[in-house]
């Protein structure tokens, strides 16, 4: 029982909320076209999430084995460090990575018999988590890392699970997908703005050493406003219901990270940037859930 908690502590279970909040988008926006399968919904949120747990399994074992995460690295200072803490050894943490992969290749292979768009998206979905951060391209340390968060989590994951349920892509997942992936790859850019000084001194690049502290915050701060501007417009055109429009009722949270980050980079800057993901996600899960399940 405490090896599974191990196991379980070392793929940060505490960020799977944005994975489901992805998939059910992708499969609540297929529901407005037509019925949909809760048993398909079930096998790509465990393959998703079992993709998640890879990638983080991985980055750890990475930025570990390359000298980026030490003992005095802000990461450690927040989350239990599976190889730093001791949980458990560098080869057990790949061969857990290894595994995590496996179960979701099971799942990628029952998924293509429903699209064959699964197949191309699954392989740069793995290459994307792959490279994150092993090498020799370890795109992560070459301030690439938040495009392919936005990507992974906002069209891939939702394009995936869309087209699972209606058997290819089509624009509108993708258009609505684009607000979210922003907002994931924020929790990213956070991190990487409260880590400026850590990552320099470790010859790691990232968007905010190359922006600088107060371009980064100003980018930062606008991506978040452009994530409601955007879904209001697509209310506005037709693309979503007003149903969508639940969102708005993360607005404070958003006004109250607007302060906090005007007065300084916070320690949890990347935590509270994944709660207003969170309570962002679920709220236009709940308007999508509404117009395409309960309204249709």
């Amino acid at each position: 029982m405490a090896r599974f908690k191990d196991l379980l502590i070392s793929t940060r279970p505490w960020s799977f909320a944005m994975t489901a909040i992805s998939v059910c988008m992708g499969t609540f926006l297929a529901a407005a076209e037509g019925p949909i399968s809760w048993l398909w919904l079930a096998v790509v949120l465990f393959g998703a999430v079992a993709f998640h747990a890879a990638t983080n399994v991985l980055n750890d074992y990475f930025d570990t084995r390359y000298g980026v995460d030490q003992a005095d690295s802000p990461t450690a200072k927040y989350r239990p460090h599976p190889i730093l803490s001791g949980l458990m050894t560098p080869r057990q943490l790949l061969l857990e990575a290894v595994l995590l992969y496996a179960a979701t290749a099971v799942v990628g292979a029952a998924a293509i018999t429903r699209s064959r768009d699964v197949a191309w998206i699954g392989s740069i979905g793995f290459l994307a988590s792959l490279l994150y951060t092993a090498g020799p391209v370890k795109y992560k340390y070459r301030a690439l890392g938040e495009i392919a968060v936005f990507l992974m989590w906002g069209p891939l994951m939702i394009g995936g699970a869309y087209a699972v349920q209606r058997g290819g892509l089509s624009f509108r997942p993708l258009l609505v997908s684009i607000p979210f992936g922003m907002l994931v790859a924020l929790v990213l850019f956070a991190n990487n703005m409260r880590d400026v000084e850590y990552d320099a001194r470790r010859g790691v690049k990232t968007l905010s050493i190359l922006l600088g502290q107060r371009r980064s915050l100003h980018i930062y701060l606008g991506l978040i406003a452009t994530a409601y501007l955007s879904l209001i417009a697509m209310v506005a055109s037709g693309v979503l219901t007003p149903w969508a429009l639940l969102v708005l009722l993360s607005v404070p949270k958003a006004v109250s990270l607007f302060r906090t980050f005007a007065r300084e980079i916070p320690d949890a800057a990347d935590a509270i940037t994944a709660q207003l993901d969170t309570i962002f996600g679920v709220c236009l899960m709940a308007g999508l859930f509404v117009a395409g399940v309960v309204a249709r």
